[in-house]
């Protein structure tokens, strides 16, 4: 990865991450994004992403990020400089159930319950 692919991928997170924080209504749960994968012409990105919440939540969010890709990439459009805005591809990582999974197995050894 070229150091202009690295800082195309950290702008994207930290961009993203704000629209979905900032710009995007009916969002269930806490979004984090995880990582971000940059063609190396800039031209498509792979949006990693994880929800904290019930199943319910999860699943409401999801569905309201998968419509909304079209709003994200036009306000990425605004803010990053490129010649062409890259095209958006969302993929769910269930990373914040597994580190809540593992924290609460922790707690339950460090409790003496296991």
């Amino acid at each position: 990865m070229t150091l202009r692919n690295e800082r195309v991928r950290k702008e994207l997170m930290r961009d993203i991450s704000e629209i979905l924080q900032r710009e995007i209504r009916g969002l269930c749960g806490v979004v984090s994004v995880v990582d971000v994968e940059v063609s190396h012409d800039n031209s498509y990105a792979k949006v990693f992403y994880s929800i904290l919440g019930s199943d319910e939540q999860i699943e409401r969010t999801k569905e309201v990020v998968e419509k909304s890709t079209p709003k994200i990439r036009f306000e990425v459009g605004k803010r990053i400089r490129l010649r062409l805005t890259p095209e958006l591809r969302f993929v769910y990582s269930d990373s914040f159930q597994k580190g809540s999974k593992v924290n609460e197995i922790i707690d339950k050894i460090s409790r003496g319950e296991v």
